[in-house]
């Protein structure tokens, strides 16, 4: 969903277009997987140039022992290339002083409704 209109409504890239998302997440990267938690946040296309987005997102956990526990996500998302890294900046409950990276990967995409599923492979050291 756009909530703001880019200054440069002219820009290939999408410059200033923000969306938010409330999306599940997933044991594994099907929609019919189990539902393990929520991926919250924002997406904002930041660059005039680049079709990239400035992401802000928390991965919330809502199983097992990680239930009640959240990962932050902030970094830069060239979405169109293949494999992105971005820093986890922090985390909650389970994954206090949370830092560390996800790897984010297109895993299918579907032209007509524009659904997408990115898998995130995760990598955290925490207390």
């Amino acid at each position: 969903m756009g909530i703001t209109k880019a200054a440069i409504a002219n820009s290939s890239a999408g410059f200033g277009m923000m969306m938010i998302a409330d999306e599940p997440l997933t044991l594994k990267p099907h929609r019919s997987s189990k539902l393990v938690g929520r991926a919250q946040g924002i997406y904002a296309s930041a660059s005039q140039s680049e079709f990239d987005f400035l992401m802000v997102l928390s991965l919330t956990f809502m199983e097992g022992k990680y239930n009640g526990s959240s990962l932050s996500v902030l970094g830069r998302n060239p979405i169109l290339s293949g494999e992105r890294e971005m820093p986890i900046v922090g985390g909650t409950v389970v994954f206090k002083f949370g830092r560390g990276y996800v790897k984010a990967k297109t895993y299918e995409y579907d032209n007509k409704t524009l659904n997408v599923v990115v898998e995130y492979n995760v990598c955290v050291l925490h207390h």
